[in-house]
């Protein structure tokens, strides 16, 4: 039976409609992978036994991308070091590199595999992401040669980065990401030149960097706030620090700091602290886990709005320091004490009260909080912190910090020393910061190690408010500010 021509113009117009819905939102998943490492990372391996690890490694995530896909994923993360396992020297991490192209070439590993040479990591990242069907984001390394007439050549003729890349559901490379920020174990991996990289889907715009790239400007701000992408897929190794930079808690803050959907996935590993991932959205988490019990891998699936910025639902722009330069100073400071978190030297007051208001300020920043306590325990102590200077300890890079924190003892020198659990509830809290930056922040950490969905606001006015308190007694609160502006500049140049 044919279709007379209103007919067929309705059902073209069914199906758009159907098309636009379904494009409205999109299921991501991301795996928490506990990595089989090399036993020996200093000693040079055959390229056939690296591949075997490789392989080991990849039997794994095989698993976690099928199980995502019969979920009805549309993307799946896995994590930075997810294949290989980390700490190598240069020789050594070479068999397990690989030459990776730019995506312009138009591959599919999975169905032309020596285009470029053997690819053997490649080609199963794509047949996995083809035979399922979902975009598969991996973790790998990239070798580029290079000789003489480079002035910037290392000795050993080759440039080796830490590198992300993105498989199609039909096994298309559509991306490929050198991670500019690294850490500073990662002497066998090169700086790449800064590098914006970002690829369209039917469910969004998505871009992509790599763990300790988050904690500063290029390329995570320019991808968030210049680039506008929808959604930022990223593989992690983080190392948890408590009290403020957890992975859980920060990546949660930096998904609302900079309002936009983020996909993390972290590494499994007890020796180094190594867990936490989620997936976030601009207005909290929506899915996270945090294991520190066993060595298991774990899959998260949630869904997310496809274009969030379009969403009537999308957090408005906040001034980060209006409410805090127009009130006067809560209390006096003369009960000030310093102690240190994570290498930086804090001012604190403590919180000897069930409730009150009370400023702290350290150079230019002071912090203000309001609170009030369920009960106050005896054995607990709580202290209101600023901080407003350079970290310059496993990276530089310029802070502005308010927070209200437990501290690990009745002893006010403990006070920033890493601390997982609580008693003390509290029934309301209202932290701000006079603020010179406009990219800060906000966290919630809960005891136990648990993030707080939904028990707490931003205000345009660059308040962090909980008006009907928590459901668990709280770890952390603050207000986390990157002053890129006043960071030193980046190593990129420092040779191999």
């Amino acid at each position: 039976m044919g279709c007379s021509p209103t007919h067929f113009s309705a059902i073209v117009f069914i199906l758009s409609v159907l098309k636009a819905y379904a494009s409205d939102s999109y299921i991501a998943a991301v795996y928490e992978h506990s990595v089989i490492l090399s036993e020996e990372t200093n000693l040079p391996v055959s390229p056939e036994d690296a591949l075997e690890l490789m392989n080991k490694n990849m039997d794994v995530l095989e698993i976690a991308v099928k199980a995502a896909a019969q979920q009805g994923a549309h993307i799946i993360v896995t994590p930075e070091d997810g294949i290989y396992g980390w700490v190598f020297t240069r020789e050594t991490i070479y068999p397990y590199l690989e030459d990776v192209p730019d995506p312009q070439v138009n591959w599919i590993p999975c169905t032309d595999p020596e285009r470029f040479g053997p690819a053997p990591v490649q080609k199963r990242l794509s047949c996995m992401a083809r035979s399922n069907s979902i975009y598969v984001v991996a973790n790998i390394g990239d070798k580029k040669p290079c000789n003489s007439s480079d002035p910037k050549c290392p000795e050993d003729g080759r440039y080796q980065y830490n590198t992300d890349v993105v498989f199609d559901s039909e096994g298309k490379l559509v991306a490929r990401y050198h991670k500019y920020n690294l850490f500073i174990t990662e002497t066998y991996f090169n700086y790449p030149e800064p590098e914006y990289v970002t690829f369209n889907t039917s469910f969004g715009n998505f871009g992509v960097f790599t763990c300790a790239d988050i904690l500063f400007h290029d390329p995570a701000v320019v991808l968030a706030s210049k680039l506008q992408v929808d959604t930022v897929l990223f593989p992690t190794a983080w190392g948890n620090t408590l009290p403020l930079l957890s992975a859980i808690q920060f990546h949660s803050a930096w998904a609302m700091g900079m309002r936009v959907n983020f996909l993390s996935a972290n590494t499994r590993n007890s020796s180094v602290d190594m867990t936490g991932s989620g997936i976030y959205g601009p207005n909290g988490p929506i899915a996270y886990h945090y294991n520190t019990e066993t060595e298991n891998g774990q899959l998260l699936i949630a869904q997310l709005n496809s274009r969030p910025h379009l969403s009537p639902t999308y957090p408005p722009a906040v001034n980060w320091s209006s409410y805090a330069t127009s009130i006067k100073h809560f209390s006096p400071t003369d009960q000030d004490f310093t102690a240190v978190i994570y290498y930086d030297l804090f001012t604190f007051m403590e919180l000897t009260k069930i409730e009150g208001n009370h400023t702290v300020c350290q150079k230019d920043l002071c912090c203000h909080l309001s609170y009030r306590m369920a009960e106050k325990q005896e054995d607990e102590v709580y202290v209101l912190g600023a901080f407003d200077g350079l970290h310059i300890v496993e990276g530089e890079y310029y802070l502005q910090i308010c927070t209200l924190l437990k501290c690990k003892s009745t002893d006010l020198k403990t006070c920033g020393q890493p601390v997982a659990t609580a008693q003390t509830r509290f029934e309301a809290f209202s932290l701000s910061g006079t603020f010179d930056t406009s990219y800060v922040f906000p966290e919630v950490l809960l005891s136990g190690v648990q993030l707080a969905p939904g028990e707490f606001q931003i205000l345009s006015d660059g308040r962090l408010i909980s008006q009907n308190g928590t459901s668990k007694p709280v770890l952390t609160v603050a207000l986390f500010g990157r002053w890129y502006e006043k960071d030193p500049p980046h190593p990129q140049q420092a040779s191999p």
